[in-house]
């Protein structure tokens, strides 16, 4: 090949450039322009009339000041300061959650000879003395512990004890649990006033009970509609469980600002929201961060309206909301007497005080509920199907939930409604009449969260930290700063205490000025001044490891 027929670089740069000016080029370039004008303008238009202005603003805000900030610490000396500040937060970390003590054994292999029962109860009794400070039967823990009744937890463990070693997976070696399961999910439909169209399934939980109705609503979409990049419509106060459901089951989830009015959701928000890829929405009643009940029958009318799914999270409201009425409390609507409520979720180990790892997620029509199933008919282990996540599940739990429902019954748990919540009215009442603290919203059942009305000059989180000193277990919250108490039966004796301790809690904070911040401020004030949340999320997997440390 003769070097004249070679094209240079100065040619093919020259030729390149010629091309790309071409008049046809020209009209093309721009079309691709707006094009890709038209794709992302209209992207942050809909996240304009979604979240508004200033949302919009702070996220933009975070999303290049989380770029900005990783950079910065990929730079070989930021980067090696910032482990280390991490490796020692997270050896504290687990110093403070697993500690390795002198003297206290630890088993980390199988005993060459078993232990007698006589030294298993000896070392059971051991691990149970290994409580914190907190006493839970003193009725100073938020949530966690819901009834503690001595007889109440005596029948739970007789009927665990009687079902020990059985499991629904197999219906026809323990037909009495099968009996069990299906009549706990026919009591609470009952509660919830379901149609006779109406089916559900108990659940490990709520976070289960969440997964199984936004898979459902994923696969009815596919299935129904065609759509294969599902998205769902959630207040930004839902439960967790919904990020938990968007990741593992791969829906777009959408984040709806709450109404800074009454801190329920923005319904007109919501509807702005929804697109040809929605396949659900959901409410909350209560949530978990406030206590406050969602606009429901609004929220219902709009799933209706797209023909998309409305999931009301009920997992704390349980057996509480369906009785607010007939305990004598103001009540807002939100069971399947709304019309285009779809699916619903309760807690059973919650409030209708039955053993810890039991849900119920309940469906308006058992069409519906088929897409939470899992099947697979060709398996060579023979055809296999099963209701939810779990595959041998335990008889034991269906037992426990059984009996506490049966011992409770409808009266028993009116009367709990009215002891409970109106702890929660009590308090609610003595943080209203406090100069230095507000109530988020109109909670109507169990939490009742606060803040301060001058987070520059009296912390909240200093708060918090003060009430642990004095044996309080709260639940600390987060944009906005705020703390909750979730009341229980426990709860019900020591609302006066509880009052009288956080005022004295608020003159501890107020009397030193010049406080160094506690421990709850200082994770909660760098947690929210790190715009790269991966850094919030190495200590949190931090703390996940030392659950692990044996």
């Amino acid at each position: 090949m003769s070097t004249s027929s070679i094209i240079s670089p100065r040619k093919l740069i020259e030729f390149t450039f010629i091309l790309l000016n071409s008049p046809k080029l020209i009209h093309l370039k721009n079309f691709i322009f707006i094009i890709v004008l038209y794709r992302y303008g209209s992207i942050i238009l809909n996240k304009i009339a979604v979240q508004g202005l200033r949302r919009t603003c702070i996220d933009f805000y975070l999303v290049i000041g989380g770029a900005v900030f990783k950079l910065i610490i990929s730079t070989p000396g930021a980067k090696g300061k910032i482990q280390a500040e991490l490796d020692k937060t997270i050896k504290e970390l687990e110093e403070k959650i697993a500690p390795k003590e002198p003297g206290v054994p630890r088993y980390l292999s199988l005993p060459d000879v078993g232990f007698s029962d006589t030294r298993i109860r000896e070392e059971m009794k051991r691990y149970q003395d290994m409580n914190s400070n907190v006493k839970w039967e003193d009725g100073r823990v938020s949530g966690a512990v819901y009834h503690g009744g001595k007889d109440h937890s005596k029948i739970l463990n007789e009927a665990y004890s009687a079902f020990s070693v059985s499991n629904p997976l197999h219906p026809d070696v323990f037909p009495g649990i099968r009996k069990m399961d299906a009549e706990i999910v026919a009591m609470v439909l009952d509660m919830y006033h379901a149609p006779n169209s109406a089916g559900g399934t108990t659940t490990s939980g709520g976070t289960e009970s969440i997964l199984m109705a936004c898979k459902a609503y994923r696969d009815w979409a596919r299935n129904e509609k065609g759509i294969t990049e599902p998205e769902m419509v959630v207040p930004e106060t839902i439960h967790a469980a919904f990020d938990k459901a968007a990741g593992y089951f791969g829906i777009k989830i959408i984040k709806i600002p709450i109404d800074p009015s009454d801190y329920r959701v923005d319904t007109k928000a919501v509807n702005r929201a929804i697109n040809k890829n929605t396949v659900m929405i959901a409410g909350s009643a209560p949530n978990f961060p406030h206590g406050i009940i969602d606009d429901i029958p609004t929220l219902a009318a709009i799933a209706k309206k797209h023909n998309i799914g409305m999931h009301v999270d009920c997992c704390l409201g349980s057996f509480l909301v369906p009785f607010l009425e007939e305990a004598g409390f103001p009540a807002q609507p939100f069971d399947f007497r709304i019309d285009g409520v779809t699916s619903i979720s309760c807690d059973t180990h919650k409030y209708g005080f039955a053993p810890k790892g039991s849900s119920v997620i309940m469906y308006r029509t058992k069409s519906l509920r088929k897409y939470q199933y899992f099947f697979c008919p060709d398996w060579t282990g023979g055809i296999y199907a099963s209701p939810t996540i779990a595959g041998s599940r335990p008889g034991a739990l269906i037992a426990g939930c059984w009996a506490s429902l049966m011992r409770m019954g409808r009266n028993g748990y009116i009367d709990a409604t009215k002891k409970i919540v109106g702890c929660a009215k009590t308090i609610e009442a003595g943080i209203s009449q406090m100069d230095d603290l507000f109530v988020y919203g109109k909670p109507l059942v169990s939490v009742v969260a606060f803040g301060s009305k001058t987070p520059k000059t009296l912390n909240v989180y200093d708060i918090s930290d003060k009430m642990s000193a004095k044996g309080w277990n709260l639940n600390s919250l987060q944009n906005p700063p705020a703390v909750h108490i979730a009341c229980t039966l426990l709860t019900v004796d020591h609302a006066e205490q509880f009052l009288q301790d956080l005022r004295d809690s608020i003159n501890e904070v107020k009397s030193d000025p010049n406080r160094k911040s506690s421990e709850t401020a200082a994770i909660y004030g760098l947690a929210a001044s790190i715009p790269d949340k991966s850094i919030v999320n190495e200590v949190a997997c931090g703390f996940l490891d030392a659950l692990y440390s044996a």
